[in-house]
């Protein structure tokens, strides 16, 4: 059975539901929902997209300091999202193996594949300066935000 979203989730789903009513496109999409993140979560230094292009992750539309622009599959938390199709909660990211730090400012990070069928697209990636920023509510309602995005917006073929 899946968990009722709080209703700060909720809202958000709904805003970004509204956001995106006329429009399809996958990139214009993705460079709003970015922007609604970041202006609606608080404690948060970074939102954006990570579009999967053969083995590595390449920078998409996102909001924040300037970031990485390429994440090999299986390294760092958004390659390791990719490599096992689970989302990512972590609550201090210095303690996960691996991290790449694109930010030192980073403290926890969530990040959730986005797939369309079975084939993995790319990541929504979230960072907070603050260790144990997110929990499985927030968890819980980001993965819904992805799969409203992803039902909203004609999704790359390539």
């Amino acid at each position: 059975m899946a968990t009722a979203l709080s209703p700060f989730y909720d809202s958000l789903c709904a805003q970004l539901t509204g956001l995106l009513s006329d429009e399809r496109d996958w990139l214009a999409n993705t460079a709003n929902a970015s922007a609604l993140l970041f202006m609606e979560l608080p404690d948060i230094n970074w939102a954006g997209f990570y579009f999967l292009r053969g083995e590595e992750l390449g920078l998409g539309p996102f909001q924040g300091k300037p970031a990485c622009t390429r994440i090999p599959v299986g390294k760092g938390v958004c390659g390791t999202a990719v490599a096992t199709g689970q989302s990512q909660l972590v609550e201090d990211v210095h303690e996960f193996p691996g991290h790449i730090a694109c930010d030192a400012v980073s403290a926890s990070e969530v990040v959730v594949p986005l797939y369309s069928g079975e084939h993995c697209l790319g990541v929504l990636d979230i960072d907070s300066p603050t260790v144990g920023r997110f929990d499985e509510a927030d968890l819980a309602g980001i993965e819904a935000f992805a799969r409203t995005l992803l039902e909203l917006s004609d999704l790359p073929t390539d």
